[in-house]
């Protein structure tokens, strides 16, 4: 069954309000020691994220309080955002957002293309915010005891084979031992073993009978 957000996210978000000053922001980051908060508004639901890099701009950007006309969009926000006091001015927003429900593979995808390291996890019903995710968090995955990951991995080898095909599991790699009537269900098997939350490798020692899979050279 594969794992979701609901399994490894934290059940309690730091977040504060949209009117809260940098301060109480900083303080807040320091307290609870995390790098980013959520902002939410009156119903609870996460409008933006204050980062340590949405704050730092303070201190960095010397020239926020003059603009050029050949500026980009995106400097000028920083000026903004380098000139700002208060969190609805300094989060980057929106607020990108997951489910409990969504399967915490996608969860990891969407944290590595968008390169952030949390998210806020909202009701898919109020929109309220339920929790946060970290990337600590998703590494839980591959914390699987073996032996419930070897159940899963023997389960999908008897799907997709009909035989029996023994499974060893080791530090999240799992041995695939056995031989297999054709050699497209060992390369189907192995594509399968992959996707299994948990599993870090795949070693292969399968034996399969007919091959396939074989290319056969067009007839002159």
């Amino acid at each position: 069954m594969p794992i979701k957000v609901s399994d490894v996210m934290g059940r309690t978000a730091i977040a504060v309000r949209q009117d809260a000053g940098f301060a109480d922001i900083v303080d807040v980051m320091r307290r609870y020691a995390v790098g980013a908060v959520t902002v939410i508004d009156l119903d609870r639901r996460p409008i933006g994220v204050v980062s340590q890099d949405d704050l730092l701009l303070k201190e960095s950007d010397t020239t926020r309080h003059s603009t050029s006309i050949f500026e980009s969009a995106a400097r000028r926000r920083e000026h903004e955002k380098a000139a700002a006091v208060m969190a609805k001015n300094l989060m980057t927003s929106p607020a990108i957002t997951v489910t409990p429900g969504m399967p915490a593979r996608d969860a990891a995808r969407l944290m590595h293309d968008k390169k952030i390291e949390q998210l806020p996890v909202i009701d898919p019903v109020t929109g309220r915010i339920a929790g946060i995710l970290h990337r600590s968090d998703l590494l839980r995955v591959f914390d699987r005891p073996e032996a419930e990951l070897r159940a899963e991995a023997e389960a999908v080898a008897r799907d997709l084979t009909g035989t029996d095909v023994t499974i060893g599991v080791e530090n999240g790699v799992v041995t695939l031992e056995g031989k297999v009537e054709h050699r497209s269900q060992a390369v189907r098997l192995i594509q399968a073993i992959h996707r299994l939350e948990g599993v870090i490798d795949v070693t292969s020692r399968l034996e399969h009978g007919s091959d396939d899979l074989l290319i056969l050279p067009p007839l002159l």
